[in-house]
């Protein structure tokens, strides 16, 4: 090993950044650290100005020769990159639970196969990308995807890899280079991949991992001039910044934020149904941009409903995410758990009841949380906790359930819980969300359209959408005149 290699879980993972297929170290660096125990991992290189300035020429060098890759070639690279991953699931899994405490269960049969599943769809989805032409008073429109060039990734702590890789695989099959800046509370899957995409044959340049904090190097990377999208996961605060940053270049973007996504409950829906959808809302710790953190319950039924959520909720074992029978881990960072605990306390004190929960554990652990006697208006049902806070409020009509769904500044995603297919259809195309679960939730097709409405969002992310932001779409017009005879 050498100084610039941890090991975790005897797993090796080198600290420093990978430019233009290269390691590059940085004279700063952070400390990484495991939420699980608060352990250090070890020293991580720290970008700034200069790393970011570099992975960008390093991605602009390389744009030309990738873009220029035939689909099929490029395809088959990324096919490669599945089966780099595939090899190393268990690695990749043991990594990304130590790093953002995840349950290591979950890493092993659903995330890291997901991962693959990224870059093999994507490659699929690209050799059958096309548009049928189309004729306009006698002349041919011919629609193509041309790569837009060096591409910029800022991505989440909660799901490092899965989430870096919707985008990775999209932006890698659509022709364009990328930068990828992991988030710093969890940044070393995102090293690991940096690997595996080497091994796989893709060429030096066309993925560059930077690591760093916030602005120091996201600034740089957002505003750079030579960058001709960015997409960005995260909070509505940061988009902002990067909005701003990006700005004056007309950069386009793509935004996936946060959210306060409702779960509606009526009467006749099977409530052990309900039951389930809704303690499946403080899984990952209840750090998911999805979670229907807002449960909106039939009055005549909330009485049964909260008596078994209780009952479920309360037989949820909290602990070490590392063991099998562990069904909620730690929050990522102690930061975010004092952010998680000023928000229930203060619903507390303007009246909140907490039925369970409403205090933090050992650790960096909080207890799964339901609080009643909650206002419409206050903090608690307006504001992102991303963490195992949910609220319970009634309703008593359709009307009423669809107000109180929509009125918030967010539309990520909504989930309804009821047994009538009429109701189904009628409340599901009223909601203002990205995504309607109806009886279900977090199934996720990647060829569907993801992303939120309000600050929960702008643009999509999947399928043919992905291209159409990762490429710039071009019609060619031809004339049925005009040619010569070169025979």
């Amino acid at each position: 090993m050498t100084e610039h290699t941890l090991t975790v879980a005897g797993v090796a993972v080198d600290t420093r950044h990978w430019i233009g297929g290269e390691r590059v170290a940085s004279a700063d660096t952070f400390t990484d650290v495991s939420p699980i125990d608060g352990s250090a991992l070890g020293e991580i290189a720290r970008g700034g100005p200069a790393e970011a300035a570099a992975a960008v020429a390093a991605a602009k060098a390389a744009f030309p020769g990738w873009a220029a890759t035939p689909r099929a070639e490029r395809a088959r690279i990324l096919h490669a990159v599945a089966d780099g991953v595939e090899k190393r699931i268990e690695e990749l899994a043991i990594v990304e639970t130590t790093d953002n405490g995840a349950l290591l269960r979950s890493h092993r049969r659903g995330v890291m196969p997901r991962v693959a599943h990224n870059f093999r769809f994507f490659a699929d989805w690209l050799l059958t990308l096309d548009h049928d032409d189309f004729a306009t008073r006698g002349h041919t429109n011919h629609v193509s995807w041309d790569p837009a060039g060096p591409s910029v990734l800022i991505t989440p702590w909660n799901a490092p890899l899965m989430l870096a890789t919707w985008k990775v695989a999209p932006a890698l099959a659509a022709g364009n280079t990328v930068v990828l800046k992991p988030a710093e509370w969890s940044p070393l899957t995102a090293s690991l991949l940096a690997d595996i995409a080497a091994e796989a044959g893709l060429p030096a340049g066309v993925l560059n991992v930077v690591q760093g904090y916030g602005a120091e190097i996201g600034d740089a990377l957002t505003s750079h001039p030579d960058v001709r999208r960015i997409s960005f996961t995260g909070s509505v605060p940061t988009a902002q910044r990067i909005a701003a940053s990006a700005a004056p270049r007309l950069t386009p973007l793509s935004l996936e934020l946060g959210g306060k996504s409702p779960l509606l409950v009526f009467a006749d829906a099977d409530l052990d149904l309900a039951v389930d959808l809704a303690v499946e809302q403080y899984d990952n710790a209840g750090q998911v941009c999805l979670a229907a953190t807002r449960l909106l319950v039939e009055e005549s039924v909330a009485e049964e409903f909260t008596r078994r959520f209780v009952d479920k909720a309360t037989r949820l074992r909290q602990g070490d995410p590392r063991d099998e029978a562990t069904d909620i881990g730690p929050n990522i960072h102690p930061r975010q758990l004092e952010k998680i605990d000023g928000f229930v306390r203060r619903a507390l004190a303007a009246g909140a009841r907490a039925v369970i929960g409403g205090h933090p554990r050992d650790g960096q652990y909080y207890a799964p949380t339901l609080l009643t006697e909650v206002a419409q208006d206050s903090e608690i049902v307006q504001e992102e906790v991303f963490g195992p806070v949910l609220t319970l409020q009634t309703f008593t009509t359709e009307d009423e359930a669809v107000a109180l769904a929509n009125d918030t500044r967010f539309g990520l995603a909504a989930t309804l819980a009821t047994g009538d297919r009429e109701r189904a259809e009628r409340v599901g195309a009223q909601l203002v969300a990205g995504t309607v679960w109806i009886n279900c939730f977090f199934v996720r097709d990647l060829q569907a359209p993801f992303g939120g409405s309000r600050h929960s969002g702008v643009g999509r992310e999947g399928g043919t959408w992905s291209f159409d932001f990762y490429c710039d779409l071009k019609n060619t017009v031809t004339a049925p005149k005009g040619w010569k005879d070169h025979g």
